[in-house]
Formats: C-alpha cells, structure tokens, sequence
C-alpha cells in the first residue's frame, strides 16, 4: 500500500515539473519573439516585378451585330397567273434586268388582240363621223347660199345647222373613243409585260419561294435576290459609347463562322436617337465583301479604336492595387531594397494593361506579392540564376 502511494507521488512530482519546465519555454520563446517584434526585425517578402514601358496604348470596344445585304428586293408578280417558267434557283447570279420568271401570258395575249380590235373600230368610227362632219359642213353652207337667195326657208337653215352641230359632236365623241381604245391598248400591253419578270439590280438568288406550275396571285413572291458584294453589319451603342463613335472610323471585323481571318469595314452610319426603352442607338458598318465571303445573317464580332495614345506609361493590370477607394502600385527601390507605394491616376485600361496617367514614374512594378506589402516594406527580388 505504501509503495503504491509512493510511485503516485513521485508520478506527480515528474508531472508537475515537466509543466514548469514546459512553461518556462513557452515563456522564453515569447519574449524572443516580443524582442524581435519589438526591435524592427521584419521578414522580406518575395515579390515579381516588370519594368514600366513607354509603349501605344489603345482603348478597343467590342460589339456583337449580325451581317446584313447591302440591298435586298423580293420578285413577285403585279397579275395573277400560273408561273409557267423560272430560271433561277437560290445561290445563283443574277445580272441586272434578267429574265428571272414568266407567267403564262395567254390571257393577256387574248386581251391585247380585243384592244387592238377595239382601237381599230374606234379609228374607223372617227373617220365615219369626219365624213359625216364634211358632208354637213357642205350642206349648210349650201342652204346658206340658198337661204341668201331666198329659195330656203329659215327651217331649212336651222335644220342643215343643227346636222352641222350633231356631225361635229360625233366627231369629238369618236375621237374620245379613239383615245380610250388608246389607253386600253397601252395597259394591255402593259398587262401582258407582266408577265416577264426581270430583276432590277444584280445580286444572288437568297429564297426562292415558288415552282413551275404554281397559281400565283397578285404580289405573291417568287424569290428574294440580295446584293452581298457589299455587306451592313448592324450592331447597338450604349449611351456612354455613342459620343465615341464617329462616322468613318475603321472597324475590325471577326466572323464566327472563319475565326482565323480578319475583315476590314468603316462606319457608314449612326441613328440620331436612342431608343428609350434600352438607350442604344444603332450603328451600321460597311464592309466590302468582294469575295463574297460573308454571308447575310451571319454573327460576328466588331473592334473598334475609341482612343489612342503613344509613349503612354504602361503597367500590367496585375500590378494595380485597390483598396480604400484608391488606386496605387508599388513600385521597387532597388537600394534600399524595399516597396514604395505610389497612388496613381489610370488613363486607357485594356485587357492586360494599363496606362498611368499621373505620376511619371520609372523603374519596376511589382507584379506578383503587393498585396502582403505596404509602403516602405522590405522585398526580396528574385537572383539571375533563379529569372
């Protein structure tokens, strides 16, 4: 019993004085520490940095539009009739004023041979009516001079008078007639041009919306020709990019549908209002398309220069810091081997770079570890061996 209450208290003992022995250099280690803190000792940090270049910076805005025809017209007939031929099918060329359709003419052919006729018994209707005309002229000046000789009464006179005035009113009437049978004659044979439908401008066959053989209805379409040898690009401007956008500008232009090629076109119009439901204004670029490569509802990319500046003081975006509503960088003092914080005013900011504005500063950025420094910290930079 005594030998067990022995090795208990010797187990105490052991114990307790491995707890001060335990605490005595958890307090060693922590005035060490406090010491250090104390005297000003402070870990470099290592750090990236790149020199700040004098390089153009440009400020490009990307749009999104869709490829559109620089023009675009729909054929479709004025009469109605069956389509009795069509030569075209879609992609292929049409030059200016071709045959593109006909329309069976028959009735129209029927209609101009009826005005025909109707003009000819009109012509000879008015030159019955010119001799009847002649012939009463002649008979009253006879009873004229009978009259004056006093061998006609003055019924005669009136009578031979009144066939003057008939004769001339049928005269006029025919000649009436005449130019109305004219006038049917010429829609007539306007009627039957109808028939033949041609284009107006050059282009490609974009739809065709009709066979050979099908009843057609006044304006009912048969296809749709596009002209592409140039192409509109139309596009949207936000409020804030409207006032940058200034006709003729250059626009780089990329296409989903060949991702490896560049297309070249200029600012061909700017709508002089915002709608205002979305406050955009639209903007067409014209691009030529002499090759034909693009196509009308095609998707594509817009690039375009809103400002450029040369010898710009340039810094990776990387290299900004933000914080307090200020914006800085550091930048390395290589004798002192230490960071200096230096706010800065950005001007032109692209994808990867930025340019500073104010201050003119030269020398190296850090690029990677500013976020762990402060102004006047100490950096480690990396050895030629390990660059």
């Amino acid at each position: 019993m005594k030998k067990k209450s022995s090795k208990i208290l010797i187990g105490i003992i052991v114990i307790l004085f491995l707890s001060f022995l335990g605490w005595r250099i958890f307090i060693l280690v922590t005035k060490e520490s406090d010491n250090n803190f104390s005297s000003g000792k402070e870990q470099a940090v290592a750090i990236l940095a790149e020199t700040i270049k004098l390089e153009t910076i440009q400020d490009i805005k990307e749009f999104t539009g869709t490829i559109y025809p620089v023009y675009q017209y729909i054929i479709a007939p004025k009469i109605s009739g069956r389509l009795e031929k069509i030569s075209k099918r879609i992609g292929d060329f049409v030059a200016e004023n071709e045959i593109i359709a006909i329309i069976d003419d028959s009735e129209y052919q029927q209609e101009l041979l009826e005005a025909k006729a109707n003009l000819t018994i009109a012509q000879v209707n008015l030159s019955e009516a010119n001799s009847q005309l002649e012939f009463a002229d002649i008979e009253l000046s006879r009873v004229k001079s009978l009259k004056e000789k006093e061998f006609a009464s003055l019924s005669d006179l009136e009578n031979a008078n009144v066939a003057f005035i008939s004769a001339k009113s049928k005269v006029n009437l025919s000649n009436a007639q005449v130019e109305q049978r004219k006038a049917a004659l010429k829609l007539a044979e306007i009627r039957l041009s109808y028939t033949v439908l041609k284009s107006s401008k050059p282009g490609f066959i974009g739809e065709r919306f009709s066979d050979e053989g099908s009843l057609l209805t006044s304006n009912s379409p048969i296809v749709s020709v596009v002209g592409i040898n140039t192409v509109i690009i139309r596009s949207n401007l936000i409020e804030r990019i409207y006032g940058k956008i200034k006709i003729g500008q250059q626009a780089d232009i990329e296409a989903d549908a060949f991702p490896d090629k560049i297309f070249y076109g200029k600012v061909s119009r700017v709508a002089p209002i915002l709608k205002e439901n979305s406050r955009m204004a639209e903007m067409e670029i014209e691009v030529d398309n002499q090759s034909l490569t693009l196509k009308p509802g095609m998707f594509c990319k817009i690039h375009i220069v809103l400002n450029e500046k040369e010898n710009a003081q340039v810094v990776p975006n990387k290299a900004i810091v933000m914080g307090d509503g200020k914006t800085g960088i550091f930048i390395v003092d290589e004798n002192e081997s230490i960071a200096k914080y230096i706010p800065v005013q950005l001007g032109i900011t692209t994808e990867n770079k930025s340019e500073i504005v104010e201050p003119v500063i030269d020398g190296l950025v850090i690029t990677v570890g500013q976020y762990q420094l402060k102004d006047g910290s100490k950096i480690l930079l990396p050895s030629d061996e390990e660059k």
